[in-house]
């Protein structure tokens, strides 16, 4: 007889194991997961109903890491208290031992190939007829799910089985119990799922590779090492979710520690409702869901004391995002006003690094200076972090603007400030178009296709363009020129959007194109060529007197009704 470890079948069991596992968690998340978001962020005002929130979503779930990795993303964004998001990972870790419990009762005791390849077999000629949005197709994939996870308990199983009867397990248990917590340890961080380490010890002491105790000490180890994947979610997060990280790491690790010590008396309160040496599966199934939930009371009436401290060790960091108002006080109002004047530049010097990057243009080939974001930073701003800080920018000028609206102002500096901080909105508007219709220029540059490769340059060519003549007007002393370099920026960007209708019509009438593409084309344009000028019509409030502006609005308003006759006569020619 063969004594030797089937390595291979054991892999491929494993392999089969995690596939079912992806396969259960995915589907039900596609199924229900905005449904679990809203039960953790609605149903968890308290700390008992956020601890049995936790229990329950995670043992539907089966993985208490998408569920602390969920009340990371609720935390940081303040849906949910400290204190309630601490109870759901501590309720989480109770859901967790659902799969040692499903594993127990399942796993070993019945026959598995009679009910997993039938679930594989039912759910795959299913899966085979609808579409992937689906409600059964994903169902189809929960059935899949669940018969791979048998089917590769089974390989395992059996690949062990002859392997354990010769196995001398005396000469493993020298080395004392602590090692067994270790390797739990570093088998859930590898693998980044406590339920799948769980399933191997699970495996291991059904075929007798391992004793109770030290199969105990693996479960133990597991539950510590499940703090990985929310520890590595927090890197680089916000004080927010560090706090959420550190508080499941407390608690698995003061859980660990006093479950470790008790390890024999709790191993002999297990015993008293079920015999370890005759239903050992069972039992630590029992272990498992014990100790958790020891943990939790141990833990419950401090949560908030825990939530305190932690808030204290990682304190809200308040970022000054503001150059030229944090010094300011509202009270000089001319000075006041020249620093709105001034941070909402700062705004707009911001907006165009922003597009650039997006562009994926060097701002070396525009800015001769760093900009105050970059400045004040040790690593460099990803978009959507620019994005946010550019947003919170803009919310602490307007907070600026209405304390000094409650200044005593004549009606002239009133009529400044609205000017001004109406500039500053189309500063805003002008980078969500750009925002909008980042993905679209990623595709534009990706593609295959040569026209959509070209008017990507084309719109990057354009951007350049104008913020060359931007640069250039800006240093301007006198207002009437700086006026007419204004009205000619519009002028130009009306040209170039005149001048990609045209190629697009070509394009078009050649049938070189796309229908689809042309739709998206011509909405990107749109938005593009909207962004662009809400940028001149913010310098034109920023830069220029109020006789100047009069002016500009009246000429563009000018410029549109000659439009309209022109497009009028030419309909009535043809």
């Amino acid at each position: 007889m063969n004594s030797s470890l089937d390595l291979w079948k054991l892999l491929a069991g494993l392999a089969i194991f995690l596939y079912g596992m992806f396969l259960m968690e995915d589907s039900i998340k596609n199924m229900s997961g905005k449904a679990f978001r809203r039960i953790i962020r609605q149903y968890t005002n308290g700390r008992l109903r956020s601890v049995a929130s936790g229990a329950l979503i995670t043992a539907i779930l089966q993985s208490s890491a998408a569920v602390s990795l969920m009340v990371l993303a609720f935390v940081g964004a303040e849906m949910m208290t400290m204190a309630n998001g601490i109870g759901v990972i501590m309720g989480s870790n109770i859901g967790t031992t659902f799969t040692a419990w499903l594993v127990a009762v399942f796993g070993f005791k019945l026959k598995i190939e009679a009910f997993a390849l039938p679930l594989i077999a039912v759910g795959g000629m299913v899966l085979i007829g609808f579409g992937p949005r689906s409600r059964v197709f994903q169902a189809s994939r929960l059935l899949m799910g669940f018969g791979f996870l048998f089917l590769g308990l089974d390989y395992m199983k059996t690949s062990v089985e002859t392997f354990a009867q010769h196995l001398d397990i005396q000469s493993i248990s020298a080395y004392g119990l602590w090692l067994y917590a270790i390797v739990g340890i570093l088998i859930t961080a590898l693998m980044q799922s406590s339920s799948v380490s769980i399933a191997i010890v699970l495996t291991a002491l059904n075929s007798s590779l391992i004793t109770f105790p030290m199969a105990a000490a693996m479960v133990i180890g597991a539950n510590v090492g499940s703090t990985v994947t929310v520890l590595l979610g927090a890197i680089g997060g916000t004080q927010s979710k560090k706090r959420v990280s550190v508080s499941h790491l407390v608690f698995n690790l003061v859980t660990g520690a006093v479950a470790f010590a008790a390890l024999q008396p709790l191993s002999l309160l297990v015993s008293h409702f079920i015999d370890t040496t005759t239903n050992s599966v069972m039992a630590l199934a029992l272990f498992h869901t014990l100790f958790n939930v020891i943990g939790v009371l141990l833990f419950f009436p401090f949560i908030a004391i825990l939530a305190r401290y932690l808030v204290k060790t990682f304190p809200d960091r308040k970022e000054m995002l503001t150059v030229f108002l944090q010094n300011t006080s509202t009270e000089m109002t001319d000075a006041a006003t020249t620093s709105l004047r001034q941070e909402i530049i700062h705004v707009f010097e911001e907006c165009q690094l922003y597009n650039l990057r997006s562009f994926r243009v060097d701002e070396k080939l525009v800015f001769d200076h760093s900009l105050p974001f970059e400045k004040n930073v040790t690593k460099r701003f990803s978009l959507e972090d620019q994005y946010d800080n550019i947003k919170l920018l803009h919310g602490e000028i307007f907070e600026f603007y209405a304390r000094l609206l409650n200044e005593k102002l004549d009606e002239a500096e009133a009529k400044e400030l609205e000017r001004i901080i109406y500039a500053s909105r189309n500063i805003m508007n002008s980078i969500k178009n750009i925002k909008g219709v980042r993905h679209n220029l990623d595709e534009f540059d990706a593609s295959d296709d040569d026209n959509l490769n070209n008017q990507y340059k084309s719109f990057r060519r354009r951007l350049m363009e104008l913020y060359h003549d931007i640069n250039r007007f800006r240093k301007l002393e006198n207002v009437q020129e700086l006026y007419r370099e204004l009205l000619r920026s519009i002028v130009h960007l009306e040209k170039a959007d005149k001048h990609f209708i045209k190629e697009i019509l070509k394009m078009t009438a050649s049938g070189t194109i796309k229908e689809i593409d042309i739709a998206t084309l011509l909405m990107v344009n749109r938005l593009f060529n909207q962004a662009c000028r809400l940028q001149i019509f913010a310098l034109k409030d920023l830069l220029l007197g109020q006789e100047q502006i009069h002016d500009f609005d009246h000429t563009l308003e000018m410029k549109v009704l000659l439009d309209e006759e022109k497009t009028r006569e030419d309909k009535d020619n043809n």
